[in-house]
Parts: structure tokens; C-alpha cells; sequence
């Protein structure tokens, strides 16, 4: 089948999603700008600030879009083949992933921007409300580890693809001194756009060629930042803590809408390059039910498909960036529709897109190589189309670095909600309860990932996946029994909950049975195991609260 009618069809269907179902949901919802929101109620120039939907789209897109819906699609594509991977994330994204991001956002901004958490206790209760929190922290550290790990090994090593190759520059080195530029681009654009308040055509004419400058600069002193990998783990997580206290106009936001620009010209890369590069499809569309995981069989196609492929369809953790960081800014509430439900979408074609760097990749280049490493090579041939041959290793690096991108856009928000999370179930607020929190939400990863093996985010991967996934199901829950209770139509937001619960339950408990019964051993494979008893126990509480819920009449909005 030809790669561009593929890609092509789904652009299509999302295009038609977005024009249709999307604004479907947006009716059911009543969006009116005459409401005041939280952004305008609460301003403080720290957390509540009014945005331009084109830069919160920007901030927004770049926080949800990191290592899942790349490495997530490739993995399960070459367990179970291309097609069923297609099939999923056209109608996952549009029907469930896009409404789940849609219907957070919205509850959040009906609700003073509160997180989703604190949705579910108003509707389900304290008991629910506790359930949830614990599962949010949880989610997140999980988040941080997988995340933090992989984006040190890149600083270290480029990726697997770079392995072998002789260059002029160290990959590694190139790839991280590329982001810390970035960030520190970041952080000047935010100074210049709080101070003197340019146009936002100017400043993006200046910040963003400097930031794919930056890509070629990382080239240039390349050995400037050359460290161990542990010692990236602490630089990381170090960013991050003091990331998650920093005002959003200082770095969240900026950070954000130069990460936007570098996702969507990873996307026009790849769309350039199918489109003029003459590739062929060179995997199979179908290979089995059952596939096989590096720690023994990683199980059916029923669930595993789906978990497996995670945040390139539907993420539980977007709806925490919806109502954790993005409902605070949301200036007028018809901007929820394009932020919510087409950012959704957005990202459902960068599964599309990572699917395709698999597709052009031949069986036999694939054996040893992790999903960055064929994403990077991938992205590397799409853009020597457009650059040239003699220009592979610098595109390839390009490719790494944009993957890299993806993942470090996403740590330290996941480290600001995770300070949220701990705040709110301590019940405490100011500076030192949030230093608390956030040295407590990196401290965790830091003491795991300080005696993990370098590369253990495969070990994280199904957990991550499956929580992610069920926290999708449970945000659901509240705002299918929020839109119940309060009189209004929830079929839309009911379906898909029961569809995600009845997925991401069973791989839990699929998993479970593998840790304590399976062929794998050791210490990662034990605290998985606890992790998942821990989550399921929280998720059926929060299913019999909501089920009591669900059964009990009220009218409050």
C-alpha cells in the first residue's frame, strides 16, 4: 500500500474529525465567551495568565506530545503489525483520546480551573478524591523516571542509530548542548516578552530560527557538555525542580511555543520527505496476536495493543496538563476547542508520522534498535530529501535531537503537576510547601533511577502505558458523572470510559500475574508488580465511588 495514501486518508479522517465530532462535542459543552474564566479571575502573572490561543496551542501541544506517541506506536507495530496500530489511533484519538483532552480542559475551566482531582471530589467524594490523587502522584513519578532515563541516555549516546558512524561531532554531546541552548532560548524569550511586550510576529520572526540554529550550534561545541549518564539523571532532575517553581511566562510558556515550532516542523520534515522521497512500505500490516517483549511475551492484542501504544491515542496524562497548567490560561472558552480536541489530534498524526519512520525502515536494520533510534533514522531520511544525502549524520542527529525535544518539553511539567498533586492532597500552599513537594516529586525518581541500569525506561514502559491509559479512564469517570448529575448528555464521555476501564484493567491485571508468576526476575520487576496492585486497588475504589455517585441525583455545576 502506498505510504502516501496511509498518510494521506489520515489526514483526512482527522481533518474531518476535528471539523465534525469535534464540534459535536463543543455544542454539548455550550462554550460562551461572555464567562469570565479563570485565567481573567485569578490572574497572577504566575500561574493564572490570560494566553493567545496560538501560543498556549504552542505550549500546550509541546507539554502532551513527548516519547509516547513515538516510541509507543513503533513498539507495537512491530508486535503486531501497522494496521491494527492505524486502526487504533484514527479511531481512538478522534473518538476517545481528542474528547477525553476536550472534556478535562472544559470541566477544569467550569470547575475555577481546578485539577481533575479535585473535579472528582466535588462529584465522587473524599474517598475518591484520595484514590485519585495517589494514582495522579504515582503516574507522574513514573512519567519522570521513564522519561528522565531515556532523555539522559540520548545525552550520552545520541541513540543506537548514531552507533558505528564516524563523526566530526559528538552526537550525545551535540544533542544536549542543542537542548540546553533551547531551554536557555527559552528562558530570554520569556524575559523579552515579559519586559518590553513585543508582537508575537516578531518575536517568533527572532526565537525561532534561533532555536533550529541552536541544533547546528550543538554541533560546533559538541564536547562541552559531555557527561556520565548518572550524572545527566541528577542535571535533569535538578532542571526540573527548579523548573516546576519557575512563573510560566519565564519558561513553561515560552519553552512551550518553541517546542511547538520544532514539532511542527518535524511533522512538515516528514510530510515533505513521504511526499517526495518515493518510499515504500517495508513492514507488514498485520504480524500477530500475541507479540513478544524484551523480558519474556508482551501479550495479546487485546489489551496490549492499546496500552502499548498509550498517549498516541489517548493519555490520562493530558488530561492532567489540561487542568493542571492549561485551564489557568485559557482566555476565552471557545479556545478550549482547538487546544483541547485539535492538539489531541495533532499529536494522533505524530503517531502517524513515527508509525511511518517504521514503515520505511527494512526488517533487517530493525534488530537491537530502540523506537528513538528508528525514529531518528527515520526522520533523518525524510529530511535528506529535502537537505541532501552528504548531509545524513547531521539529519539523523536532527531527528534525535527532535526526539529529545519531545521528551525534556514534558519532565518539568510533569514535575510542576506532580507539586500541584502533593500541595493539594497535603492541603498546603506557598513556597515552602511547594519546594517541599517538588524536591519530594524528583527525589523519588532520583533515588530509583540511582541504582537502575541505564536504559531500565523499557522495564517502566507497560506501567507507565497502563496507568496512563486508566487515568484517562478515570478522569472520564468524573466528568461522565459530573455531566450526569448536573442533567446534561454524557453518552460521549460514558462509552469511552467503559471501553479504556475494560482495556487498561485487564492489562493491569495481565501484569500483575506476569511480575509475580512470569519469567522475568529482579528488583524493577517486583516493584512493578506492587505498583500495579497498588494501582488497581485505587482504581476499583474509585469505580465503586463512582458507580454510587453516578446512582445519586444533584444539580451543581
Amino acid at each position: 500500500m502506498s505510504l502516501i495514501l496511509i498518510v494521506g486518508c489520515m489526514l483526512i479522517a482527522l481533518a474531518l474529525g476535528y471539523r465534525f465530532y469535534g464540534r459535536f462535542i463543543a455544542a454539548q459543552y455550550d462554550l460562551d465567551d461572555t464567562k469570565v474564566t479563570p485565567a481573567h479571575r485569578h490572574e497572577d502573572g504566575v500561574d493564572f495568565v490570560p494566553t493567545r490561543p496560538f501560543y498556549l496551542f504552542g505550549q500546550h501541544f509541546s507539554a502532551i506530545a513527548a516519547a509516547g506517541p513515538i516510541a509507543g506506536p513503533i513498539l507495537a507495530a512491530q508486535q503486531f503489525g501497522w494496521g491494527p496500530c492505524l486502526l487504533w489511533i484514527g479511531l481512538g484519538v478522534i473518538f476517545i483520546g481528542a474528547v477525553h483532552d476536550f472534556s478535562t480542559l472544559v470541566a477544569s475551566v467550569r470547575h475555577d480551573a481546578r485539577s481533575i482531582a479535585e473535579v472528582v471530589r466535588i462529584h465522587l467524594g473524599q474517598r475518591a478524591w484520595l484514590s485519585l490523587m495517589v494514582f495522579i502522584w504515582v503516574a507522574l513519578i513514573y512519567v519522570i523516571m521513564a522519561f528522565t532515563d531515556l532523555t539522559a541516555q540520548t545525552f550520552v549516546t545520541g541513540d543506537a542509530e548514531l552507533a558505528g558512524l564516524t563523526f566530526t561531532f559528538n552526537p550525545g554531546g551535540a544533542i544536549a548542548a542543542a537542548s540546553v541552548s533551547y531551554l536557555a532560548l527559552a528562558l530570554l524569550m520569556g524575559l523579552v516578552v515579559r519586559v518590553f511586550k513585543p508582537a508575537l510576529w516578531l518575536t517568533t520572526l527572532i526565537f525561532v530560527p534561533a532555536t533550529f540554529a541552536a541544533v547546528y550550534g550543538g554541533t560546533l561545541i559538541s564536547t562541552a557538555l559531555v557527561f556520565e549518564h548518572q550524572t545527566w539523571v541528577l542535571l535533569i532532575l535538578g532542571y526540573c525542580f527548579i523548573a516546576s517553581l519557575t512563573p510560566v511566562w519565564a519558561l513553561l510558556q515560552p519553552r512551550g511555543y518553541l517546542g511547538g515550532f520544532v514539532l511542527y516542523s518535524t511533522l512538515a520534515v516528514g510530510v515533505l520527505g513521504l511526499v517526495f522521497g518515493g518510499f515504500t512500505t517495508e513492514q507488514p500490516a498485520f504480524v500477530a496476536f500475541q507479540g513478544t517483549g524484551t523480558t519474556g511475551p508482551l501479550g495479546f492484542l487485546f489489551p496490549f495493543l492499546f496500552v502499548t501504544i498509550a498517549c498516541g491515542a489517548c493519555s490520562g496524562f493530558h488530561g492532567l496538563v489540561c487542568s493542571g497548567t492549561t485551564s489557568k490560561q485559557i482566555a476565552r472558552e471557545t479556545d478550549c476547542h482547538p487546544i483541547g480536541y485539535g492538539a489531541m489530534l495533532l499529536e494522533g498524526f505524530v503517531a502517524v508520522l513515527a508509525l511511518a519512520t517504521l514503515l520505511v525502515t527494512d526488517p533487517s536494520e530493525l534488530a537491537g534498535k530502540a523506537p528513538g533510534a528508528i525514529f531518528g533514522a527515520g526522520l533523518g531520511r525524510f529530511l535528506t530529501v529535502l537537505i541532501g544525502d552528504e548531509a545524513r549524520l547531521f539529519a539523523i542527529t536532527f531527528g534525535a535531537m527532535a526526539f529529545s525535544t519531545f521528551v525534556f518539553d514534558t519532565i518539568d511539567v510533569c514535575t510542576r503537576l506532580g507539586r500541584y498533586a502533593l500541595q493539594e492532597l497535603t492541603g498546603t500552599s506557598g513556597r515552602t510547601s511547594g519546594l517541599v513537594s517538588a524536591a519530594v516529586t524528583v527525589g523519588v525518581p532520583l533515588f530509583f533511577l540511582s541504582f537502575a541500569a541505564p536504559g531500565s525506561y523499557r522495564l517502566f514502559w507497560s506501567i507507565f502505558g497502563t496507568s496512563n491509559q486508566l487515568l484517562a479512564g478515570l478522569s472520564l469517570l468524573g466528568i461522565t458523572v459530573w455531566l450526569k448529575r448536573t442533567g446534561r448528555r454524557h453518552a460521549y464521555t460514558l462509552v469511552p470510559m467503559i471501553f479504556v476501564m475494560a482495556v487498561t484493567l485487564s492489562a493491569l491485571v495481565l501484569q500483575i500475574h506476569q511480575a509475580f508468576f512470569g519469567v522475568a526476575s529482579g528488583p524493577v520487576v517486583v516493584i512493578n508488580g506492587l505498583v500495579a496492585v497498588l494501582l488497581l486497588a485505587l482504581a476499583v475504589n474509585l469505580l465503586r465511588e463512582g458507580f454510587r455517585a453516578y446512582r445519586t441525583p444533584l444539580s451543581i455545576d
